[in-house]
């Protein structure tokens, strides 16, 4: 495994996306489970567009408009309904005093839809993967496959970081009512921007 591709994960792990959105406020909310569950759930979301990127999916994706059209503001419906929630304290920065989540299942299913519905995520394993597996190469599959469970995993273990660091501040800031309100209003104005950019992208 090479160097440049270990580097060019981290990098993309580690730049703020829904997914870290989503599990810092998990962390801030609820605590550092939590955060841990939302970025098990983001991790899982990731596994469709790694089974599409290596079954071919991804091209039909790449080459459809109104395929990737469809997904896309699926995803920025999404993504609004997000920040509509956040706002309202229903939503991602809803605040627990019992550090345990409500539900584990919601928690989860919410972080696998952030990654499902975003189809730059299915162009993205499409066009880098295949850059780090020699064309012709015999063990190709099992290559891909290998590549992507270290971009899954980097990216839980990140996601863990961010989420375990939101956490470790979450008594200071919910103890102040006027600190988490700001909070929410970025979260929820986060939501609506990242909703924005995938609004305007194109394949």
């Amino acid at each position: 495994m090479s160097i440049e591709f270990l580097l060019t994960t981290l990098i993309v792990v580690a730049s703020p996306g829904t997914g870290v959105l989503y599990t810092l406020a998990a962390g801030l909310a609820r605590g550092g489970k939590a955060s841990m569950i939302a970025a098990f759930g983001c991790t899982l979301g990731i596994v469709p567009h790694m089974a599409a990127a290596i079954t071919g999916l991804a091209a039909l994706l790449h080459a459809s408009a109104l395929a990737f059209e469809v997904i896309k503001y699926l995803g920025v419906a999404y993504l609004l309904w997000m920040a509509w929630k956040t706002l309202r304290e229903t939503g991602a920065l809803r605040v627990e005093q019992d550090t345990t989540p409500r539900s584990a299942r919601q928690v989860i299913t919410s972080g696998i839809l952030i990654n499902i519905l975003n189809p730059k995520l299915s162009i993205f394993f499409f066009a880098f993967l295949p850059q780090f597996v020699p064309a012709g190469a015999p063990d190709a599959l099992p290559r891909m496959l290998e590549l992507s469970l270290v971009f899954m995993a980097a990216t839980f273990v990140v996601f863990c970081i961010y989420g375990l660091c939101a956490a470790s501040v979450r008594s200071q800031i919910i103890s102040r009512p006027r600190v988490m309100a700001w909070m929410r209003r970025v979260f929820a104005g986060a939501f609506v921007a990242l909703g924005a950019q995938l609004a305007l992208t194109d394949r």
